[in-house]
């Protein structure tokens, strides 16, 4: 999820592809493991799996991705290949979509399902909602992202 939340919140970034720069409204729904994304406690520990994990840009049989350890190895991996192509790291994506008052919603099944609170979430997240009310922020928005 690490991998692919990376390539989602680039598009808040100013410059990146000119949303937030040029003054569209953007909104990100996180949900699932997407939610721990935007998570006080968890967005500066998350991890990629490479154990079935069809998403890693490089192959790791199975078997390899079991071993102990391999789940610290490819988020190193893939932390050193984000950050030696100039990417930012979560929390500077997260700090600069807040800044340039991109809305970011958490979802209100997910976080009853995983039992957290919306205090747990930083600042600057939305109210919670459910993907029907996001849905129809959506409908209206210039740009939505649904992580």
């Amino acid at each position: 999820m690490g991998r692919n939340a990376r390539l989602g919140l680039p598009a808040a970034q100013p410059g990146h592809d000119g949303s937030g720069a040029g003054g569209w409204e953007v909104g990100i729904f996180f949900t699932f493991y997407g939610l721990n994304i935007i998570h006080k406690k968890k967005y500066k520990h998350l991890k990629v799996a490479p154990l079935g994990n069809p998403a890693m840009p490089m192959s790791v049989p199975n078997i390899i991705g079991a071993l102990p350890g391999m789940t610290s190895m490819g988020t190193a991996v893939m932390k050193k290949m984000f950050k030696d192509h100039g990417v930012a790291s979560i929390e500077e994506l997260l700090e600069i979509a807040v800044d340039m008052d991109v809305k970011l919603f958490s979802c209100a099944m997910t976080i009853e399902v995983f039992g957290y609170k919306a205090d747990e979430f930083i600042d600057g997240v939305q109210t919670v909602c459910g993907a029907g009310a996001f849905t129809e922020y959506a409908v209206d928005a210039d740009m939505s992202l649904f992580i």
